[in-house]
């Protein structure tokens, strides 16, 4: 048996390592996705004041800082029992929505255009953000930095802070914003729309008019056939801060849905020897190991499956969008892994339409931005849809809201299994017996993780393309070093 290890795998945030084991014909017998890293971070709030975890879990992560301060600050609300002032529910779904904003930018540019602008078969040394200078040009590019920026800045102006914000307190927020804000608010929203708008058009042009990249979405490389998860508002469309959390099974229909606090009655966490991060499934349906289909309790939590999951988005051009997707794939759900990338861009569409429409509403101005609580803190679970999937905040208190429990499940922890399922698949499709395994075919492996956008650790980073990676094939019986290949 040969194995074939691509450590550490790129574009991505923190660590993984992917081993594919090929048989003695050098078909691909078996590959495993892991985790390497620890966190931790559910023993590391054990005993501290409650109302300081919203602040101290945006360290989890440099990439989606604002989704657990999210998370955690709706838990905090649960654990005091106090309801947030409608203006503080609105200024946070605004700072969030400026989020999604700059997440989804920010993976579709840096992490997953280089694939599609530059081709999955090119130098690594140019499949990045520099290669598309080159080829886009500085206007695009710049473009792309700047409203970014300007998302960022939308935060900034909400909470205080872009990044590690200390903003959200049990029943509110701890600043609001002006009126001039709210107007300087509203020119970001108007332009992140248009800038939206591009995008989708730019993916148009280079991809679904590309019939190669066409092929590679509609075929059978990247497919699963998985549940759907994803949080719907009454009228079961798409909402990133608020609302149920609905399963559909393969065929679209709804098998369940649950609120904040009843997560545990459907999800279950399984843990495997080889990584540190856990594979949750529909407590329902079952473990059946990494295999898809109805009788497996595997699901997917991502752009894609939020948009399965879903009837329609919340505002207008989103939803057009929405419906373009389902009629040019066929309807739903959509199985093809590589839809999620256009689903991410339908996202940004429809994030950057809340934000104005939220920056629109007078309210979000008013200084009644806190209910104090009044009750004895206990415990709480707060749920939303980060970029990358749902995620969600659990905590348990003393009668003096000294954290004594944590549990999180995180967006990527959610797709752990889909992501190793998925390369798998890849892996046996792309790598061939009598065939050289060369960068062009790892990276097709490593485009099955890239497409669900994760993020394994806190605020690693690296400058995409410049990773150094051995791959080296060793026969298993003599220990021999068949072939090296690196960058």
């Amino acid at each position: 048996m040969t194995t074939i290890s691509i450590d550490p795998i790129t574009r991505l945030e923190g660590h993984g390592k992917i081993d594919i084991f090929l048989d003695d014909k050098g078909a691909v017998e078996n590959c495993y996705f892991q985790v390497p890293e620890l966190r931790g971070f559910e023993k590391f709030v054990e005993g501290m004041p409650v109302e300081e975890v919203p602040r101290i879990v945006t360290r989890i992560c440099g990439v989606c800082p604002a989704a657990h301060h999210m998370a955690a600050g709706k838990a905090v609300d649960a654990v005091y029992k106090v309801e947030p002032t409608t203006t503080a529910k609105k200024l946070r779904e605004m700072y969030y929505a400026a989020h999604y904003v700059h997440s989804h930018i920010a993976h579709f540019y840096a992490l997953a255009a280089p694939d599609f602008v530059m081709g999955p078969d090119s130098d690594p040394a140019g499949r990045n953000i520099l290669g598309l200078i080159q080829k886009l040009g500085l206007g695009i590019v710049g473009d792309v930095i700047q409203h970014r920026k300007l998302a960022q800045e939308a935060q900034r102006t909400i909470s205080g802070r872009a990044t590690h914000s200390v903003w959200t307190l049990p029943g509110g927020v701890s600043k609001g914003i002006t009126e001039a804000e709210r107007q300087q608010i509203i020119e970001t929203g108007k332009s992140e729309v248009e800038f939206a708008k591009r995008s989708l058009k730019l993916f148009e042009e280079a991809v679904l008019k590309d019939n190669g990249y066409r092929d590679l979405i509609l075929g059978d490389t990247y497919e699963l056939d998985t549940y759907y998860v994803g949080t719907v508002d009454e009228k079961n469309r798409v909402n990133f801060y608020h609302g149920e959390h609905r399963v559909v099974d393969q065929t679209g229909k709804e098998l369940l849905r649950y609120k904040d606090h009843e997560y545990l009655e459907h999800i279950v966490e399984h843990v495997e020897k080889h990584s540190y991060l856990k594979f949750p499934y529909l407590k329902r349906i079952g473990w059946k190991g990494f295999v898809d289909g109805k009788d497996s309790g595997i699901y997917q939590a991502s752009p894609l499956s939020r948009l399965n999951a879903a009837d329609g988005m919340a505002t207008p051009l989103a939803h057009a969008e929405y419906q373009r997707f389902f009629e040019t794939l066929g309807g739903k759900p959509v199985k093809k892994l590589m839809a999620t990338h256009w689903a991410r861009l339908i996202e940004l569409v429809y994030a950057a339409e809340r934000l104005l429409e939220l920056a629109q509403d007078p309210e979000t101005a008013s200084p009644n931005i806190r209910n104090l609580p009044t009750q004895t803190p206990s415990e709480g679970v707060g749920i939303v849809e980060a970029p990358r999937g749902i995620l969600t905040h659990h905590f348990k208190t003393d009668a003096n809201g000294l954290v004594t429990k944590a549990n999180l499940v995180v967006g990527t922890t959610n797709n752990h299994a889909p992501i190793s399922m998925a390369i798998k698949r890849a892996a046996e499709k792309v790598i061939k017996p009598g065939k050289p395994v060369d960068q062009g075919l790892l990276n097709r492996v490593e485009m099955a993780f890239r497409l669900f956008d994760p993020c394994f650790s806190c605020a690693t980073h690296t400058l995409p393309g410049s990773m150094p990676l051995v791959v080296d094939l060793i026969n298993s019986k003599s220990g021999e070093l068949v072939e090296r290949v690196t960058r």
